[in-house]
Formats: structure tokens, C-alpha cells, sequence
């Protein structure tokens, strides 16, 4: 069991970021921050699962809204990969000075990218699970493909999105284009699970594999056999929460989140 507290956190952009932490209901012997997925939200159904799977176990896991989304502050097409990584970095270190200092970090999609990007950055941070990653920020120019040239000759379209219109700028596509996470890959020692379904039609198993080949050990390939991209069904986004909750046993194991903990959290 688990008690949920609303948080809401500033940004470097001067935005209010929305979050839910799951405070374990006995001694918290460490913490996780979660990032969802591409527009999605913190209350995916994967998000809220995960968190209360690893507070049951000690952990107090922060999901948030990423700006521009949810109920953060914000619009979203102002916001870019880069920014997401921001915010990454913005809650780590507010989360840190009320002393509850992440040595996890979880992400789905490009949530995952966006914890892999930021993970070197962080030195609390001793492990690190994906679900459903892409290798690169790039990758998620194929859901809006067809629109690339539009944006390109504009510098914004309208893109349906899960069924949803999404703003996305020309800043947006250059900034993931450029984006060097292999590099991050390199420098990232932190213990790294990920997890991908062989099933997945939004970012296919093979940039698990990229993923994987880039990565220093520790690291660690679980298959979610029979399951969709945003782990949709409960099952799915159960088995999920398990497997990251018995894991990081590994990682967590007599640490103690401490106020000031950790090194300073880099302004870019």
C-alpha cells in the first residue's frame, strides 16, 4: 500500500509542473521518478502502476506531467526533447532538496529516452529501466511522417496523435534530429533494464537491441510478450511494475534518500 500526495514543482522555464508521489506506507528506503510517454500523461495507466508497485516495496516513486501536457504548465509546441530533459533534471532536484533523492529512474517511450538522456547527469541515480524505447529521439518522426515537409516549409503543422491534434514546430524535429544519445549511453554507469514488447507497432523491438549494444554493463533485455506499446491492458502493465519493482531490489538495497544528496543538477 501506498499514500498518493499531490506535488506541483517549478521549472527553469518558470512553469508549474503537475505531480503525483507515492509515499510508501512504512520506512522509504529510496526514491523513482517516473517520465510517461509522448503525450501522454503521468496517469497512464503504466505510470500509476509501476509507482504503486514500487512504493508497496519502499520505494516513493514521483510521476509528473511533462510541460505542456497533463495538468503542467505550459504549451506543447513550445516544448522539444530537449526541454523534456529539462524538466527531467528540474524535478530531480526539487525532489532531491525535500529529501527524497532519486537513485531511479523510469521511463516509457520517449520518456525512456528522455531518463537514458538524462540519467549521466544525475549522480543519485543508480539504476534505470525503459519501457518501449526508441534508440534515438529521432525515431518519433514516423508517427508524423507525412506532415515532416508541411513542417519543414511552415514551421509548425497540426498532427493527429493517439487520436488527439498536437501542435508540433520545426524546433521540435531539429532538436530530436540532433540529439546525440548514444553519447549519453556511453557515459551512463547506472545499472539499465529494458523492457519491450516484441508486439510493439509504435517503436519496434529492434531499437531495444540498439539500445542494448550501446549500453555499458550492467544491463539487462526483458521481453513483454503479448502486450502494446503503452501496455494497455492491466496485466500487461502489472507484470511490468513486477519485474522493474524485483529488480531494482538490487540497486535500492540499503540506500537512504537523504536531503542534499547527490551532485548539483547541470542548468542545460
Amino acid at each position: 500500500m501506498s499514500m498518493r500526495e499531490r506535488r506541483t514543482f517549478n521549472s527553469r522555464a518558470g512553469l508549474e509542473l503537475d505531480a503525483v508521489f507515492h509515499r510508501p506506507e512504512g520506512a522509504e528506503r529510496a526514491c523513482a521518478l517516473y517520465a510517461h510517454c509522448f503525450t501522454c500523461t503521468k496517469e497512464i495507466a503504466a505510470a500509476v502502476r509501476v509507482s504503486k508497485a514500487l512504493a508497496a516495496r519502499g520505494v516513493g516513486t514521483l510521476r509528473f506531467d511533462f510541460a505542456g501536457l497533463g495538468k503542467s504548465g505550459g504549451d506543447f509546441s513550445e516544448t522539444t526533447f530537449s526541454s523534456n530533459v529539462d524538466d527531467l533534471f528540474d524535478v530531480a532536484a526539487a525532489m532531491r532538496a525535500e529529501g527524497h533523492t532519486p537513485s531511479i529512474l523510469i521511463g516509457h517511450s520517449l520518456g525512456g529516452a528522455a531518463v537514458l538522456a538524462a540519467a549521466p547527469e544525475i549522480e543519485s541515480v543508480r539504476a534505470v529501466a525503459t519501457i518501449g524505447a526508441p534508440s534515438s529521439p529521432a525515431h518519433i518522426q514516423h508517427l508524423f511522417e507525412n506532415e515532416i515537409q508541411k513542417i519543414q516549409d511552415q514551421g509548425e503543422a497540426e498532427v493527429s496523435l493517439a487520436g488527439r491534434p498536437f501542435v508540433i514546430t520545426e524546433d521540435f524535429v531539429e532538436d530530436v534530429r540532433q540529439y546525440n544519445l548514444q553519447e549519453r549511453l556511453k557515459r551512463t554507469r547506472a545499472g539499465l533494464l529494458i523492457m519491450h514488447s516484441p508486439e510493439d507497432q509504435t517503436v519496434g523491438i529492434d531499437e531495444a537491441a540498439k539500445i542494448y549494444m550501446a549500453a555499458r554493463h550492467p544491463k539487462s533485455f526483458i521481453s513483454l510478450p503479448r502486450t502494446d506499446h503503452l501496455l494497455s491492458d492491466q496485466p500487461s502493465a502489472d507484470y511490468a511494475a513486477g519485474l522493474i519493482a524485483a529488480w531494482s531490489e538490487r540497486y535500492i538495497e540499503g540506500a537512504t534518500p537523504a536531503p542534499g544528496g547527490g551532485a548539483a543538477i547541470p542548468a542545460g
